[in-house]
């Protein structure tokens, strides 16, 4: 069912609206599939730049990993040196892996959601 506004408007045709139609009513240009093939370039090239951006991150993560473990472990043994005082009150403040990965995961949907709402 349509709205009762959009069949007025296709009753109510004026010159230009005939003309506009006759322009736009002619059969495609023949290009032998040359649109077809500049349009799957175009989203191969969207999808590569979509792409490189978080691999470059996750390879980048898998480098730094090994020495993220070193300076945690590093970090670690200077808590020992700390009162202890001190220790219990930074640790209540610092949040749960599980909140962390969460926030992580839901920041990377948001961001991938934005950008298909881009395009």
């Amino acid at each position: 069912m349509k709205s009762k506004i959009i069949n007025m408007a296709e009753k109510i045709k004026d010159a230009q609206d005939r003309m506009l139609e006759a322009l736009l009513a002619t059969p495609p240009v023949a290009d032998d599939g040359f649109s077809r093939r500049i349009v799957r370039r175009l989203q191969r090239r969207l999808w590569v730049r979509r792409l490189t951006l978080p691999v470059a991150a996750i390879i980048g993560g898998a480098i730094a990993f090994k020495p993220l473990t070193g300076l945690v472990s590093m970090l670690a043994n200077l808590s020992v040196l700390l009162p202890k005082d001190i220790v219990t009150a930074t640790t209540g403040s610092i949040p749960q892996l599980q909140v962390v990965v969460l926030g992580a995961i839901l920041l990377l949907v948001f961001l991938l959601g934005m950008r298909f709402l881009e395009d």
